[in-house]
């Protein structure tokens, strides 16, 4: 297997309840979640590699992110803790031709996130990108669906 151990997927399943059910060893499903984190890892190729539902594995890559599912919000601060490798990179630049009589900076922004949207904003100012930059980074980049 390319993206998981096969030691890690025999270590997975540890038993069975009585209604057929699988149980799970926590330290394995922890770690295939970690590998789904990576970026550029398909959560249903991972779930297809590790014989579950790929639903059931997603269920578990966004209780491990602190997600409530009941409010449909995040709690901010696990995701930012999901991974040190979930980054968003932004570039800022002046614009080329700034009026010498301006008197605030103008930037132009330009991010790509990890799903192929790119997000294009030319001169700006840093009052406007602030409230942009902040929800930028509160975006959970490894979870997502086209990976």
């Amino acid at each position: 297997m390319s993206e998981i151990d096969t030691e890690l997927v025999r270590r997975l399943v540890t038993g069975r309840k009585n209604d057929g059910r699988a149980v799970y060893d926590p330290q394995a499903k922890a770690e295939v979640v970690r590998a789904c984190m990576r970026p550029g890892v398909s959560v249903a190729r991972m779930a297809l590699q590790c014989g579950v539902n790929a639903n059931l594995l997603r269920r578990w890559i966004t209780q491990s992110m602190g997600l409530d599912m009941s409010a449909g919000r995040a709690n901010m601060s696990a995701v930012a803790k999901a991974g040190t490798d979930a980054f968003v990179p932004l570039q800022l630049s002046a614009p080329e031709a700034a009026p010498v009589t301006a008197p605030a900076v103008m930037v132009r922004l330009h991010a790509r996130l990890p799903n192929g949207v790119e997000i294009n904003l030319s001169d700006a100012g840093l009052g406007e990108l602030s409230p942009i930059l902040e929800l930028l980074g509160r975006l959970p980049c490894s979870g997502s669906t086209t990976r």
